[in-house]
């Protein structure tokens, strides 16, 4: 019967080493903020569902329709970014810009505007401003290593 056990060794010696890192670096390239895909997904959620939670579908219709398509923009930028992060992080720089839009969107969109509904939008824009400065610094430092 043929020796089938498993040793636990060291595979640094194994002559395929080199190629097996460079296929891993090559597949995980752009994978350089994968903790940020999943909160900017969130964050594009919760802007769509932001006018049920927050309680503003019959005081702000407009401003109902604008946060949920921009909730669906972001939730889709958050999945081309996760899908083809080395294409879509180009992009990054428009969900920095969504975000500074989403803050002024209730004195533009709106009318006349509470707290609540201020509040929440400036909350969801700078987290997508700040997310989307990571992608944006990431995107730099990735264009300048290549």
């Amino acid at each position: 019967m043929a020796n089938v056990s498993h040793r636990s060794g060291d595979i640094a010696s194994h002559p395929d080493v080199p190629e097996m890192s460079e296929r891993y670096a090559r597949v995980l390239g752009g994978q350089d903020v994968v903790l940020v895909d999943g909160p900017i997904f969130l964050l594009g959620l919760f802007c769509a569902v932001s006018p049920w939670v927050v309680h503003f579908t019959a005081s702000q219709p407009n401003l109902v329709v604008h946060n949920v398509i921009l909730g669906v923009a972001i939730g889709v930028l958050a999945l081309g970014f996760t899908q083809a992060p080395e294409r879509m992080y180009g992009l990054s720089g428009a969900l920095t810009a969504m975000g500074v839009w989403m803050i002024i969107a209730p004195w533009i969109v709106g009318e006349n505007p509470d707290a609540g509904v201020i509040w929440t939008n400036v909350v969801i824009g700078g987290l997508a401003v700040a997310l989307g400065l990571v992608c944006v610094a990431t995107a730099a430092r990735s264009s300048a290593g290549q």
